[in-house]
């Protein structure tokens, strides 16, 4: 259960990736973007999982599919799906060097990113596979900057032991 204080500092940098996530790009740039939401809930789920788990990923989820216009739970349940991949696994991704993180990172984005592409599967949209990879890509390559600058502001505020 997330704490006032733990609430104070996830809901905002959890609204801030939505905003990212949502922010107008040109055309190019857009097979680009990463999915900031699932990598800001990463980062959270590894750091604080008795506190961000399974529900702050479906809420967030929901938030992302209304926020992008798209079927009601898609996005919903790849950050699930992955929330409970890292919070089976924290411990252990908690003590890989950054490089393997962003490498354990881009198969978790690319889960999601895969499970979206079977929802869109599904209801009868076929996209372009291939701009599937490339924002997994992107993510695993900010992941060492997101998890540092993460990483300082959950120290700033003092909300869990430092590992």
């Amino acid at each position: 259960m997330i704490t006032t204080r733990c609430a104070q500092v996830v809901i905002p940098t959890m609204a801030v990736a939505l905003m990212l996530s949502i922010l107008p790009l040109p055309e190019w740039a857009q097979m680009f973007r990463p999915d900031w939401v699932a990598l800001v809930l990463i980062y959270w789920v590894m750091a604080m999982p008795e506190r961000v788990g399974v529900t702050v990923a479906w809420v967030f989820g929901l938030l992302l599919d209304v926020a992008q216009g798209s079927i009601l739970g898609q996005h919903a349940l790849g950050l699930v799906v992955i929330s409970y991949i890292v919070l089976m696994q924290y411990s252990r991704i908690r003590v890989f060097s950054l490089l393997q993180q962003a490498i354990v990172v881009f198969f978790l984005l690319l889960i999601k990113q895969l499970l979206v592409l079977w929802v869109n599967g599904i209801i009868g949209l076929s996209p372009s596979i291939g701009s599937y990879f490339i924002p997994s890509l992107v993510g695993a390559a900010l992941w060492p900057w997101l998890f540092l600058s993460l990483r300082n502001i959950r120290r700033k505020f003092t909300l869990t032991k430092h590992y």
